[in-house]
């Protein structure tokens, strides 16, 4: 955990607080031993939520999902406003396990509901940081980021006193363990479930619960080979064939889904869906049977997928999808997923009017799933029907917490429309809910390298390349704003590492044109305008040719560009 604004202390216990000081409430102690996920948060929700709904629901009812998944006890004053579809679902029909992101989305709803509803002026002293749940160091550090120390000063001590030990049986830990998977707070369940396990019987239904759970945190955390390791712990146990089912698809997705292509063993992976698929397709009791067939073949779609092979891929699912009718009003979230999987394979096949049908179905099924409006919205964005599209950027920001997402895509599409000043918004407030955003920082640094706000753009490349050295977008702006500056050989160095990086970029070879010219090499800017012309013709393109053919003398040539660079005129 690091500090941003605040003193902290590596050791030893808090000192009496200095006179003047204001205190918000008594000081936190966020070890994560006696409580888990956002000890902190619950604590200091539990000071300021009722406080709130004194003065004004609004401000408690705008935060509702972010306060009743870190403050659960809240949840009897904190009516839900909005919620998914699988708040109210049985434990066999909630697949889906949130990404770890959205604990970030949490947090930073968190910080505004805090920074509206503290008296400002205020200090929060925290203690145990050292030993704080992930949810808490995250959540402290985006309090600390995103709220002025005038408004709520927080510091944190690494140190503090020593919580009892911890005797919780696994009936105990299974209740954080549940609580864990369907709130994201993958870290606790990897850490609880471990524990858990150790105090189950092998093999018992206790046991797979654990097992089963604590096998995807770690895989969503990256800790694949612990996953692994803990699946195949699964197969030795148990003869049952529905667990060894569900272990042989975990084993598959960790081969299909690991994030560096090149590190994807799909081979393997589709000889474990083999398995889970030939398993399932012998499970006596029909509806279990048709929901994990189904479940395994759209796994199996999956590796279709990767492999480049989609109309096989769409089987699969429309396979699965059929399978689905046999479960009646079983499963919702299941078909919801297959709905949302069509759509995407359709839109990827061209065939756009079917694929909004599926995504119209799917968001029937939970209208408050906010990754389905992005993704609807998305290809709505394709298809150009930019209204439709700004309509389901806008509902997925409605539908939770914040989302950077939703933001970055409606900043494209405001700079398609030309509103570069609500584009640049957008952008500000994805770098504000997460600063990690390296394509925020090429696309906000791009607007202002346009606008000729030179500094702030560097200021941007500078941000982004630190977070991702070697990005050729942002090594093009910077070979764009070195050479408005004059730096030509800073500029070429940039422009030539962005072209080896990626020599599809038709920006960094239009920008290395101009920089060519510049440097007294027309010739040279002609060839590097041409590349750039045939990767992605646009006007100023064809325009800074035409200046660069006739510095050459080649007069014609020159105003050929000019012609095509010019706007058409409209066919009635």
């Amino acid at each position: 955990m690091t500090e941003r604004r605040s003193h902290l202390r590596a050791q030893g216990a808090p000192p009496a607080r200095p006179e003047g000081e204001r205190p918000l409430m008594p000081m936190i102690d966020g070890h994560r031993r006696p409580r888990g996920p956002y000890t902190v948060g619950a604590a200091l929700l539990g000071r300021l939520v009722p406080a709130a709904l004194e003065r004004s629901g609004n401000l408690v009812a705008a935060h509702d999902i972010e306060i009743r998944a870190v403050a659960p006890e809240l949840r009897d004053l904190v009516p839900a406003r909005r919620g998914t579809l699988d708040a109210d679902l049985t434990d066999d029909e909630r697949i889906l396990v949130p990404a770890p992101r959205r604990t970030l989305r949490l947090a930073n709803g968190i910080a505004e509901f805090v920074r509206d509803a503290v008296p400002p002026g205020r200090t929060l002293v925290v203690c145990n940081g050292a030993q704080a749940d992930p949810t808490d160091a995250e959540l402290l550090d985006v309090l600390m980021r995103r709220i002025p120390p005038a408004v709520l000063a927080i510091t944190v001590y690494l140190g503090g006193p020593e919580p009892p030990p911890d005797f919780r049986d696994a009936a105990e830990l299974w209740a954080i363990v549940d609580r864990g998977v369907r709130e994201g707070f993958l870290h606790a369940v990897a850490e609880l479930g471990a524990r858990g396990l150790a105090l189950s019987e092998p093999g018992g239904e206790a046991w797979w619960r654990f097992a089963q759970r604590t096998a995807t945190a770690l895989g969503g955390l990256g800790r694949r080979e612990e996953a692994r390791a803990l699946w195949e712990e699964v197969r030795r146990t148990s003869q049952d064939p529905a667990v060894h089912a569900a272990s042989a698809y975990g084993l598959a997705m960790l081969d299909a889904r690991h994030p560096e292509p090149a590190r994807r063993d799909l081979g393997r992976a589709r000889g474990w869906m083999n398995e889970a698929i030939a398993i399932s397709t012998l499970l006596p009791d029909p509806v279990r049977r048709a929901f994990k067939l189904g479940f395994d073949r759209n796994g199996l779609a999956l590796i279709e997928l990767r492999q480049g092979r989609l109309r096989q891929a769409l089987a699969l699912v429309e396979s699965a999808v059929e399978l689905a009718r046999e479960l009646g009003d079983r499963h919702p979230l299941h078909r919801m997923v297959l709905l949302a999987n069509r759509a995407q394979l359709l839109a990827v096949l061209g065939r756009a009017k079917e694929s909004l049908e599926d995504w119209g179905a799917a968001i029937a099924i939970d209208p408050l799933f906010p990754d389905s409006y992005v993704d609807r919205g998305n290809l709505l964005f394709e298809l150009g029907r930019h209204r439709e599209a700004l309509a389901d950027y806008e509902s997925a920001l409605r539908a939770g917490p914040p989302l950077p997402e939703a933001h970055y895509n409606r900043a494209e599409l405001r700079i398609v429309q030309g509103d570069v000043a609500g584009a640049l918004t957008d952008l500000d407030r994805v770098i504000d809910l997460d600063p990690d955003y390296v394509d925020a920082y090429v696309n906000r640094a791009g607007l202002l390298a346009c606008l000729e706000r030179d500094e702030e753009a560097r200021a941007d490349t500078t941000a982004g390349l630190a977070l991702s050295p070697g990005n050729p977008y942002l090594l093009t702006v910077l070979g764009q704003l070195e050479t408005g500056a004059g730096r030509l050989p800073e500029a070429r160095r940039a422009l030539d590492s962005a072209i080896e990086l990626a020599p599809g970029l038709a920006a960094a070879w239009g920008n290395r044109g101009v920089l060519r010219y510049e440097a007294g090499d027309p010739e040279g800017a002609v060839a590097d305008l041409t590349r750039a012309i045939a990767l992605a013709p646009q006007p100023d393109l064809y325009v800074n040719r035409a200046v660069a053919l006739r510095a050459l003398g080649r007069t014609a040539e020159a105003a050929a560009d000019d012609a095509r660079a010019a706007p058409q005129p409209e066919v009635p």
